[in-house]
């Protein structure tokens, strides 16, 4: 059970990795794919830089560790899965309708299933419990609801005021889209996510320490992300008021403070004895990889 999940976990990261590029690659390379205002074009690039130099690396890169032993890469695994996902969402609804438009579902699919693939694998359960019962824990939890909160009612002081204006809302003017989905997949899914998921972490609950370190990698990534989005977004139309080279900095400035928690997390494991968490280990056997683990 447990080589069977991880085989299936792998070989739908492979395809989401590949999928993700394509959608990358295509959206970033063709100036012709994209409709809309400029700025927005312009922003969509920048994901997709992102996606392909960072993210899409990083995902091959943490699937690669951890198949060669490393328990910490499955947050990298994981986070950067999520990241794929969230921006999946955000080239098939904040983009008009294109030629990609298959290859962008394909993203999310394969995205989706990746990452529950990725959960149900016993590498991910072992790497929770070890975390939860060894890291300091409520300082990172502390950490995430504090940056939950703060984005929530960000979000929320934008929507809530906008609520009564006529359509087209002025919240929208210069994004060419008929509502906004990144605040419906962040109010809706991710910030409630992490949200509860800090609780588990409190608790010191294995579920908690599984999430918690794969959201913040998804933040850290990105946090790079909005700030190349912004910069490629503001060159492609200087005038625009939904993009500004003004955010580059403080988001970069976020990625770096988003690592500390995460290296907190991260940093030491302890085995049930006060041992070292035993490796992760690859063997091949009959042709087949197995995995397992040795003191």
């Amino acid at each position: 059970m447990g080589a069977q999940a991880r085989r299936t976990a792998v070989w739908l990261a492979v395809a989401n990795g590949a999928t993700s590029f394509a959608a990358g690659a295509w959206t970033l390379w063709d100036h012709g794919l994209l409709g809309g205002p400029a700025a927005m074009q312009g922003s969509a690039r920048g994901t997709s830089l992102v996606i392909v130099v960072v993210a899409v690396p990083l995902l091959l890169a943490s699937v690669a560790a951890a198949l060669r032993g490393s328990a910490v890469a499955l947050a990298g695994w994981g986070g950067s899965t999520l990241y794929l996902v969230y921006n999946a969402v955000l080239l098939l609804f904040l983009t008009p309708f294109n030629s990609a438009f298959l290859v962008y579902v394909a993203m999310l699919g394969t995205g989706v299933w990746s990452a529950a693939a990725l959960a149900l694998t016993p590498q991910v359960r072992d790497l929770g419990q070890a975390v939860a019962r060894d890291a300091p824990v409520r300082g990172v939890a502390t950490y995430v609801w504090v940056v939950a909160g703060l984005n929530t009612l960000l979000w929320l002081g934008t929507v809530v005021p906008a609520l009564d204006d006529p359509y087209p809302s002025p919240m929208l003017a210069g994004t060419g889209v008929a509502t906004n989905v990144i605040y419906v997949q962040d109010l809706a899914v991710w910030l409630p996510l992490m949200a509860v998921a800090a609780g588990w972490l409190w608790r010191r609950e294995a579920r908690g320490a599984v999430v918690v370190p794969a959201g913040l990698v998804l933040w850290v990534v990105e946090a790079v992300s909005i700030a190349v989005d912004q910069t490629f977004g503001a060159a492609a139309d200087p005038s625009s008021t939904v993009v500004s080279t003004a955010l580059v900095g403080p988001f970069l400035v976020l990625a770096a403070v988003g690592l500390v928690p995460l290296w907190v997390l991260l940093r030491r494991r302890q085995g049930p004895a006060g041992t070292p968490e035993p490796a992760v280990t690859q063997h091949v056997t009959r042709g087949r990889h197995t995995l397992h683990h040795t003191p």
